[in-house]
């Protein structure tokens, strides 16, 4: 079967092409054809990037909407495959990345109109991501009128944490009445380094104890046992937990509050404030980009110094916290954009863990740039990985689940 996994911002659509089946799956047969990014949607200069079967091809062009830019990306993948697998009309399935389920989905389902309007029930939970997953949604049942749709949801994966770990410290009436307890997001990449951990040692990963750090613009850490997630640092929203490329992370509600009043802030402009002018761009006030953060850094700017400390030290808490709910831990997963990419920040975050029995090897650790590798120094009783993430397989694999019912 030929399934696209489609992830769509508000002005990008991601999207990969997989030959699987549930048979494909247990035998370890899975094929990616090939995979497309449409960026700036909606701008008269966007762009298309497209990799398929050893062939690259870029472009730019006009791109009016997601509409739009599906029907480019899968006319740029089908052209690049061999002639007798060009039809459209061989993608059967489209599995879609949806950034918010709430404790409503808990696990894929196949996506209509009347589920299309219980999860808009969530949108304003994630308003910069759901609106935008729906979206895409119609979009690919007008493209690919022939394919079943299937939501999976970046919720899903901690669905399985206990009450202990989910609930914040309100009234039980009003949480309970506007379900406000912690979510956590980024579930198929933590699910997905998990499972990945566990095949590289030729196990399943119901055996191991992991700390998951998806570090990117967006960051979020997992204690993983079992195979199933514990607990997580985001929580109601995914503005909580880490800091990220412009949201706070962690915050005392009652500066919110102070704030709001001494700035005299509407409710609009104090959550653009939180999501878009914080973390390491606020603390900065230069970029909110890792690279260019330790660029600066290297050139002496305090404030981008300050902002990669601030940074580390966040996730080297998180890190100590999930390895006392583990009881222990056999692995520390790096992965995401900053996860997989900067050897100096996964030094820091994890220098100074010795006592954990979490020590790097500073060698692996520079080599692992992008690549999947252990990366921990020999004889530690931790061990540390890089493996980069695939969220899309993992959306694919579920959407294959989904409608054949496959375990």
């Amino acid at each position: 079967m030929k399934v696209l996994a489609l992830n769509c911002g508000s002005s990008s659509v991601r999207c990969n092409l997989y030959e699987t089946s549930a048979k494909a799956m247990e035998a370890g047969q899975e094929r990616k054809l090939g995979g497309v990014l449409v960026d700036r949607v909606g701008e008269h200069d966007a762009s298309l990037r497209c990799e398929a079967e050893g062939d690259t091809a870029e472009w730019t062009r006009p791109v009016a909407d997601h509409k739009e830019a599906i029907e480019l990306a899968v006319e740029a993948l089908l052209e690049r495959m061999d002639s007798h697998r060009r039809s459209r009309q061989e993608i059967l399935a489209v599995g879609h990345r949806v950034v918010h389920g709430g404790d409503r989905f808990q696990a894929p389902v196949e996506l209509n109109e009347r589920v299309a309007r219980e999860i808009e029930e969530w949108n304003e939970l994630a308003p910069l991501h759901n609106p935008h997953n729906l979206s895409g949604y119609r979009a690919a049942r007008e493209v690919l009128p022939q394919a079943r749709h299937v939501a999976v949801f970046d919720t899903a994966f901690h669905q399985s944490m206990e009450p202990k770990a989910y609930l914040y410290g309100l009234p039980d009436p009003l949480w309970r009445r506007w379900r406000v307890r912690r979510y956590g997001f980024h579930g198929s990449s933590h699910r997905y380094v998990a499972w990945r951990f566990a095949e590289l040692h030729g196990d399943t990963s119901k055996r191991y104890r992991l700390i998951t750090c998806h570090l990117g613009n967006g960051c979020s850490m997992a204690a993983v046992e079992g195979g199933k997630s514990v607990d997580t640092s985001m929580g109601f929203t995914p503005l909580e937990g880490l800091l990220m490329g412009t949201r706070c992370g962690d915050l005392d509600a009652g500066a919110v509050l102070y704030l709001m009043a001494k700035e005299n802030l509407t409710v609009d402009q104090m959550d653009r404030l939180l999501n878009r002018q914080s973390g390491l761009y606020g603390l900065s006030m230069a970029s909110n980009d890792m690279r260019t953060l330790l660029e600066l850094r290297r050139r002496g700017h305090s404030a981008a110094a300050q902002a990669v400390e601030v940074f580390c030290y966040r996730a080297k808490k998180y890190i100590g916290a999930y390895y006392a709910v583990l009881n222990g831990c056999d692995g520390v997963i790096f992965t995401g954009g900053i996860g997989e990419n900067a050897p100096a920040v996964r030094a820091e975050i994890c220098r100074g863990l010795d006592a954990l029995g979490i020590q790097i090897d500073p060698d692996r650790n520079e080599q692992a740039a992008g690549k999947e590798m252990s990366i921990g120094a020999e004889g530690a009783s931790v061990e540390l990985w890089v493996i980069p993430t695939d969220e899309a397989l993992v959306i694919a694999r579920d959407t294959v689940r989904c409608l054949e019912g496959a375990a």
